[in-house]
C-alpha cells in the first residue's frame, strides 16, 4: 500500500536523524573532553586498608564526595561501598559523616547498587540492572520495548506508562523523578553511565509521597568521584548502534564531570524502534568544610511501543503487532544547584534547588468502538456514526448524545452503499496526547551525628517543596484500519481525518487541561544507639498535596476544582547487632500517595478515558494509605579471600483506599477507582560473593499480592465476565500481573587476569492475566530466561566485550491482558480473531559486541 509505504520511510527518515543527533551528542562531548583526558590522571596515593564501615544515605539528598578519584574508574569511600576483598585486622573506620549512617542500623531491607554493577550489565536501561541484583524487583516488559518496562518493587510499580497506579518513589541525585501529571517513572532518561550508586528501600515515609512500597534512590557522578575519560561503542541484534562516553576531571577545589549516551535500536517486533540520547553534566567545587555542585542534565528519547498482541497473531508471526502506530516521545531538561556545608563540627546542612522541564508526545492507533445510530429513516441520527453505548453502566445517557461529530459539531454519515455500512467499516482512531510540565523544587535538610546521653545519636531534619505547572491536551482522528493493522485516514470514509468528539463529550472529546501542583514535605528521622549493638530509630514525615485543575478547552468543565490531600506518616524500628556481621531487625512504617491529576480527571465510569493518557472529568478518589511491617536479618563474613553478604526479610504492607485502573466497555479506555484494600506480602532472601577472581549472586522472592474487600470490579473483555461485564472479587484473590514467585542467579569469573566470563539466570513464576481479578481463567506460564557475557582486556585501557541475551531463544510471554475480538473483525486479516487473550512476548536470542576504551 502506498500510503502505509510512505509512513514506513518517513519514519525510518526520522529514526536515521534522531540516531545521528543521539551519535552527534555523544562524539560532541568526547571530542570537547578529549583533549583534557591526560590531565584526569593525578598521583595516586595507596590506599589504606581498613574494615568498612558500610552506610547508607537515609533520605534522598544528594551523597557528599571524596577528595580524590582513582584515575578513570568511579572513587567512592570506603564508608559507602561493599569492597570486593576481605577486611583485614585492623583499627575499624570511624564514619564522621553526619548525612550517612551505618547499615547495620537501618531496622528495614536495604540493597546498595555501584557504579561498577551498573556497568558490568552494559546495558543503556537502569532497570535491567535493578531488576537483576534486587531481591523482591522484577520487571515487567507491558509495551514490548526493553527501554519503556515497568520496574516492581515487592509488588508495587514504576512505570512509564499512563494509566498505572504508581507506588514507588524515585529519585536522581536528590530531585524527585516521579513525573508531575501521573507520577509516572520514565527510566530512559536517567543515564546509565553517569549512575554513581543506587539505594534501594523498603517502604520509608521520609522519601514522600509514593512510597506505598518502597524508594530507589540514585546518586550521580561527579567529578571527585570519577576522573578519566572513559568510551564505549556497541553494536548487535535488530540493527542496535550505541555510543557512550563520560570524563571527569579534577582541578584543586574544582571538579568537572560530563556523560553522553545515544542509542538507536530498530525493535525486534515490528514498527517498535527505541531511540535514546541523553547527556548529564556535574560542576562542582569542594572546601574543606562546604561543597556546592551545579548540575545539568537533557534528554530527547522516542520509542515505537507497541504493547501486547492477540495470541493468534503470535502464533502465525511472533513479531506481530496489533494495532499502530503506537509511539512516544520523551524530553527532558533539568537544571539543579545542591549544597553541602558544614556548619558545625557535628552539623551538616545540605540544600537543593532545580527547574525541571518534562515533554511527551504521545500518538496511540485504536479501533473505535463505533455503530449506525440509527436505521430508522424517520430518526434525526439516521444513518450516522455513533460511539457504541453497550455496556455502559447505568443510567445510560441519551442516543444523541453519543453521537460522533466533526470539528464543526457536523454528524459523520456511514459510507454510502446498501444497507449498514458502518457495521462493515474498520473504524479506528489516531489519539494523540501531548503532556508539557515544568517543575520547580527546593530541600533543606540538617542532620546531627553528636551524641545523646552519652549515646551514639543521628538527627536529620528537613522540608521539601515541589511545585509544578501541568499543559495537557488530547483529541482523536477519525481513521480506518488496514488490513497490516496500520490505522490511518482513508479519504473514502466519510470523516476520515477529522478531529471528532461526541454530542455529550462521551468516550471521544478534546481535552484541555491546565494543573497545578504544590507538594510539601515535613520530616524528621533519629538513630538513636541504646546500646553499642541495639539502635533504634523514630522518625515521621508530614506530606500535603495540593492540586488545582482547571479546563482549558471549554468541554469538561466539570474538570475544575481544587483539592488537598495531607497526612502525617510515622516510622519505628529496630536493629541490634548480635555480632560483628550479623544484624537482625524489624520495623514498622507508613506512607501514602495522593491521587494524581490523571487519576482524578479520570474516575467517572461514565466517562472513561483513554487507558494512556485522555481524562475528561473529576469524581473525587481518596488518597492510599500503606501500612507496613518488616523484620528480618543480614550478615556478612570474609570467606575464601573474598567477602559474602546476604540478608533475608519477612514484609507485609497493608494498603487502603488503593488505586486500580478499571477497564472500560470503550475498547482501549477506562476509569480510576478506590478499593477498599489490598495485601503485598512476602519473603526475599538474597545473597552475593565477591572476590578478586569471583563474583557470584543469587536472590529469591515471594510475593502474595492479594485484594482484601469483597465487590465487583469491570472487565469487559474477560471471557469470564458476567452479562454486566464484571467479574466478582473476594478477599485473597491475587492481583493480576505479579507473579508469586522469582529467583535470580548469576556469576562472574576472571578465566584470566584479562578475561572474564558471566552468565545470568531468572525464573518467573505463573500469573494471573491483566484483566482476571476474579482469577476465573488460565494463568500466563512460568518462564525462565539465561544470558551471558564476556569481556577481555586487549591491554589495560581497552577492552572488548560480548553479550548474548536469551541464550536458548526461547519463546514466551511476560506479560498477558484481553481485549475485543470484534473490534478488528472488519479490517481484513487473514484469520479471524476468536482468542481474547493477548500476550507481550519475550525479545528472541540477540547477540551485542562492543568496545570500551578508558584514558
Amino acid at each position: 500500500m502506498a500510503g502505509t509505504a510512505g509512513i514506513r520511510d518517513r519514519a525510518r527518515t526520522r529514526w536515521r536523524d534522531a540516531l545521528a543527533r543521539g551519535w552527534a551528542s555523544t562524539v560532541s562531548v568526547t571530542a570537547l573532553l578529549w583533549p583534557g583526558a591526560a590531565l584526569a590522571q593525578p598521583a595516586q596515593t595507596p590506599a589504606l586498608s581498613l574494615p568498612e564501615v558500610r552506610v547508607i544515605s537515609t533520605t534522598p539528598a544528594p551523597a557528599s564526595s571524596p577528595r580524590r578519584a582513582p584515575s578513570g574508574r568511579t572513587s567512592s569511600p570506603p564508608a559507602r561501598v561493599s569492597a570486593p576483598a576481605p577486611a583485614p585486622a585492623a583499627a575499624p573506620v570511624v564514619n564522621t559523616d553526619p548525612t550517612v549512617i551505618d547499615r547495620d542500623k537501618v531496622p528495614s531491607n536495604t540493597e546498595s547498587l555501584t557504579a561498577d554493577d551498573f556497568s558490568r550489565t552494559y546495558s543503556s536501561s537502569v532497570t535491567d540492572t535493578l531488576m537483576q541484583r534486587v531481591p523482591g524487583a522484577a520487571t515487567t516488559d507491558v509495551q514490548g520495548n526493553s527501554f519503556t518496562q515497568d520496574f516492581r518493587y515487592r509488588g508495587f510499580t514504576a512505570s512509564p506508562l499512563q494509566g498505572t497506579p504508581q507506588g514507588i518513589a524515585v529519585y536522581m541525585g536528590g530531585i524527585r523523578v516521579n513525573e508531575a501529571f501521573g507520577d509516572t517513572v520514565n527510566w530512559d532518561l536517567i543515564p546509565t553511565n553517569a549512575i554513581d550508586r543506587a539505594d534501594v528501600w523498603s517502604s520509608n515515609p521520609v522519601f514522600g509521597l509514593n512510597a506505598l512500597g518502597g524508594a530507589v534512590n540514585i546518586g550521580m557522578k561527579n567529578g571527585f568521584t570519577y576522573q578519566g575519560f572513559e568510551g564505549e561503542v556497541q553494536g548487535g541484534s535488530f540493527g542496535r548502534a550505541s555510543a557512550a562516553a563520560q570524563y571527569g576531571v579534577q582541578r584543586d577545589d574544582v571538579a568537572l564531570y560530563l556523560a553522553a549516551q545515544g542509542l538507536h535500536d530498530n525493535g525486534w517486533r515490528l514498527q517498535s524502534p527505541a531511540e535514546l540520547a541523553r547527556i548529564y553534566g556535574d560542576l562542582g567545587w569542594k572546601g574543606d568544610r562546604s561543597e556546592i555542585h551545579l548540575v545539568a542534565a537533557a534528554a530527547r528519547n522516542f520509542f515505537g511501543v507497541i504493547g501486547p498482541t492477540p495470541v493468534q497473531l503470535l502464533d502465525r508471526d511472533y513479531r506481530s503487532i496489533y494495532t499502530w502506530p503506537q509511539t512516544t516521545r520523551n524530553e527532558m531538561g533539568l537544571l539543579a544547584l545542591n549544597g553541602k556545608f558544614a556548619v558545625a563540627p557535628t552539623w551538616t546542612v545540605q540544600s537543593n534547588l532545580y527547574l525541571r522541564q518534562f515533554r511527551q508526545q504521545h500518538l496511540d492507533g485504536n479501533d473505535a468502538n463505533v455503530e449506525r445510530c440509527s436505521g430508522n429513516a424517520a430518526n434525526p441520527l439516521f444513518n450516522t456514526l455513533c460511539l457504541e453505548d453497550d455496556g455502559f453502566p447505568p443510567p445510560v445517557p441519551a442516543k444523541a448524545n453519543f453521537q460522533i461529530l466533526g470539528p464543526n459539531n457536523q454528524p459523520i454519515s456511514c459510507p454510502p452503499g446498501p444497507g449498514n455500512q458502518c457495521a462493515v467499516t474498520p473504524y479506528g482512531t489516531l489519539d494523540r496526547t501531548q503532556t508539557n510540565a515544568l517543575t520547580v523544587g527546593g530541600s533543606l535538610q540538617a542532620t546531627s551525628n553528636a551524641k545523646l546521653f552519652e549515646h551514639g545519636n543521628q538527627l536529620t531534619v528537613g522540608l521539601s517543596v515541589d511545585r509544578s505547572s501541568i499543559d495537557f491536551s488530547a483529541n482523536s482522528t477519525l481513521a480506518f484500519i488496514h488490513p497490516d493493522l496500520l490505522v490511518a485516514p482513508n479519504s473514502a470514509i466519510p470523516g476520515n481525518g477529522l478531529l471528532i468528539h461526541t454530542l455529550g463529550n462521551l468516550g471521544y472529546s478534546a481535552v484541555g487541561l491546565d494543573a497545578r501542583n504544590a507538594y510539601y514535605g515535613l520530616y524528621a528521622t533519629d538513630t538513636f544507639d541504646l546500646t553499642e549493638r541495639l539502635a533504634a530509630t523514630v522518625g515521621a514525615r508530614l506530606n500535603i498535596a495540593k492540586i488545582a485543575m482547571a479546563d482549558t478547552a471549554g468541554t469538561s468543565p466539570d474538570l475544575n476544582g481544587n483539592h488537598t490531600f495531607e497526612r502525617l506518616n510515622p516510622q519505628a524500628g529496630l536493629a541490634y547487632k548480635l555480632m560483628p556481621g550479623l544484624t537482625v531487625f524489624g520495623g514498622y512504617a507508613e506512607s501514602n500517595r495522593a491521587p494524581t491529576p490523571l487519576e482524578l480527571g479520570c474516575a467517572n465510569p461514565q466517562r472513561p478515558c483513554l487507558i494512556e493518557n485522555f481524562i475528561v472529568s473529576d469524581p473525587p478518589l481518596k488518597q492510599v494509605v500503606a501500612r507496613s511491617y518488616e523484620a528480618g536479618v543480614r550478615g556478612e563474613r570474609a570467606i575464601n579471600g573474598g567477602r559474602l553478604e546476604w540478608k533475608a526479610a519477612l514484609f507485609r504492607t497493608d494498603s487502603s483506599d488503593d488505586i486500580l485502573n478499571v477497564a472500560s466497555a470503550i475498547q482501549g479506555r477506562g476509569v480510576f477507582k478506590n478499593v477498599a484494600a489490598t495485601r503485598r506480602q512476602g519473603f526475599e532472601a538474597g545473597a552475593n560473593f565477591r572476590s578478586a577472581q569471583w563474583l557470584v549472586y543469587a536472590n529469591y522472592s515471594f510475593i502474595d499480592a492479594t485484594f482484601q474487600f469483597t465487590g465487583d470490579i469491570a472487565s469487559p473483555n474477560n471471557p469470564s465476565a458476567d452479562a454486566d461485564g464484571n467479574v466478582h472479587v473476594t478477599p485473597g484473590k491475587r492481583i493480576p500481573g505479579i507473579p508469586q514467585h522469582q529467583f535470580k542467579a548469576g556469576a562472574d569469573y576472571a578465566v584470566t587476569p584479562a578475561w572474564k566470563v558471566g552468565a545470568d539466570v531468572i525464573v518467573v513464576g505463573s500469573q494471573f492475566y491483566v484483566g482476571d481479578q476474579a482469577n476465573q481463567n488460565d494463568k500466563l506460564p512460568a518462564y525462565w530466561l539465561a544470558n551471558l557475557h564476556t569481556s577481555y582486556q586487549v591491554r589495560k585501557d581497552l577492552q572488548i566485550f560480548g553479550i548474548v541475551n536469551n541464550l536458548f531463544n526461547q519463546k514466551f510471554a511476560v506479560h498477558g491482558t484481553y481485549f475485543e475480538p470484534q473490534s478488528v473483525a472488519n479490517a481484513g486479516l487473514p484469520i479471524v480473531l476468536t482468542d481474547q487473550r493477548m500476550q507481550t512476548p519475550v525479545q528472541p536470542l540477540s547477540i551485542y559486541v562492543g568496545l570500551r576504551a578508558k584514558l
